[in-house]
């Protein structure tokens, strides 16, 4: 091999290497953060911790800190509707099978691997909301006392999500 082709392919190699590092940052595998009693919603800036029901996070590429929702219905329709098209780097949901419906805490799961129940008669921050949970048989269990149809993450649909204005439903103002 000549000093030339050894020098290109080198060269090569190290500009792909560094490549990779500028990039690494924007594929770095999410890890799911917990709220705090200041933590609010992304879309509406309601304050989490201070409304029941299940919440998410969506991590994007290029961000470390995650885009909270203080509604299950605000991420999907957020995911499924967006704005403006970013990658995702993570989303999650809790798991309401392990956290309690009036003040959930933690138990944060994938939300692609989750099981939801829409069309139930439990509410959140919003008003109706989509239960979501890490086990078919907790979805399932849910739906029987509550009502709703159990579905998986890629069977919601833009119109099950549509932010209709939740607070015109608001009884309480």
């Amino acid at each position: 091999m000549t000093p030339f082709r050894r020098t290109l392919i080198v060269s090569i190699l190290a500009g792909a290497a560094l490549v990779g590092c500028g990039r690494s940052a924007d594929t770095a595998t999410a890890t799911p953060q917990d709220f705090d009693r200041s933590t609010s919603c992304t879309l509406d800036g309601m304050l989490l911790a201070d409304y029941p029901g299940p919440k998410a996070q969506i991590f994007y590429a290029g961000q470390n800190e995650p885009d909270f929702f203080c509604d299950t219905i605000e991420m999907f329709h957020v995911y499924l509707t967006p704005e403006e098209v970013r990658k995702v780097r993570g989303i999650f949901v809790q798991d309401m099978g392990k956290t309690p419906w009036d003040e959930p805490r933690g138990h944060w799961i994938d939300a692609r691997s989750a099981f939801y129940v829409y069309g139930s008669k439990r509410e959140g921050s919003m008003g109706p909301t989509i239960a979501s949970f890490a086990l078919q048989q907790d979805a399932t269990k849910f739906s029987a006392q509550y009502g709703g149809k159990v579905y998986r993450f890629g069977d919601i649909t833009p119109d099950m999500v549509v932010l209709d204005g939740g607070v015109l439903n608001d009884r309480k103002m």
